[in-house]
């Protein structure tokens, strides 16, 4: 190498041709870097582009999936929360039912040893006809034959209806036990034949009546039969 004058290198011509294609060659060279960075760039934008896409997509799908478990947990949870007031309305009329038919057990158990109403006392009227009636009645309930007709004819035979009538001329009245109201029967033979239930007073119509009756059921088989004095 050879200086000028003027302090600087003289470059051959060979020299500057050479310097020149390497010129070219570096600016060629920084063109072609700076084009792949630019390249690489969008391919990095357009991987993070196609990764978010990937990523919504894969969030949408979970978001879809996430969703219809949660439908069918819910869907379950009412059908298990149906089924449970299901149950819980079959207990509660179970129960109800139970305490109704404890309540009419109870009242059946109540009613049960509750004791027995007493019968209504049936009215007779203070007369003959009511008399008779009476008699009949507890004649039936003690088993003791006899009808309407041959009691009345009876007693219109032996006292003429009077509860009060005695007779005091005949031989039972000579003996000191004269016959005595509707059906003209003794002290002895009123006290042997008496109806338990019936008053002790030989002058009491049904009382008189029903003796009589049973004095003549045991000897004539029924005071229908009797049609004189017995």
């Amino acid at each position: 190498m050879r200086s000028t004058a003027s302090g600087h290198t003289r470059l051959s011509k060979v020299h500057t041709v050479a310097a020149a294609g390497i010129a070219a060659l570096g600016a060629a060279a920084v063109a072609l870097a700076v084009v792949p960075t630019a390249h690489a760039a969008d391919t990095q934008s357009l991987g993070v582009k196609t990764v978010a896409a990937k990523t919504d997509a894969f969030g949408q799908t979970q978001t879809g999936e996430l969703t219809q478990r949660s439908d069918a947990a819910a869907t379950d949870a009412k059908a298990q929360a149906d089924a449970a007031a299901q149950r819980a309305d079959a207990t509660a009329q179970k129960a109800r039912a139970d305490k109704q038919a404890a309540s009419r057990s109870t009242d059946r158990a109540e009613l049960k040893a509750a004791p027995a109403a007493a019968a209504p006392k049936q009215s007779y009227g203070d007369n003959l006809d009511g008399w008779i009636r009476e008699a009949l009645d507890v004649m039936q309930a003690k088993g003791i034959p006899g009808s309407y007709e041959g009691i009345k004819r009876n007693i219109m035979r032996e006292s003429t209806g009077n509860p009060q009538a005695i007779n005091d001329w005949d031989v039972n009245a000579v003996n000191g036990v004269p016959s005595k109201g509707l059906l003209q029967i003794i002290d002895p033979t009123f006290k042997a034949f008496h109806v338990d239930g019936t008053s002790w007073d030989i002058y009491d119509p049904v009382a008189n009546i029903v003796a009589s009756c049973n004095y003549a059921a045991k000897t004539y088989g029924s005071m229908d039969n009797v049609n004189s004095a017995y």
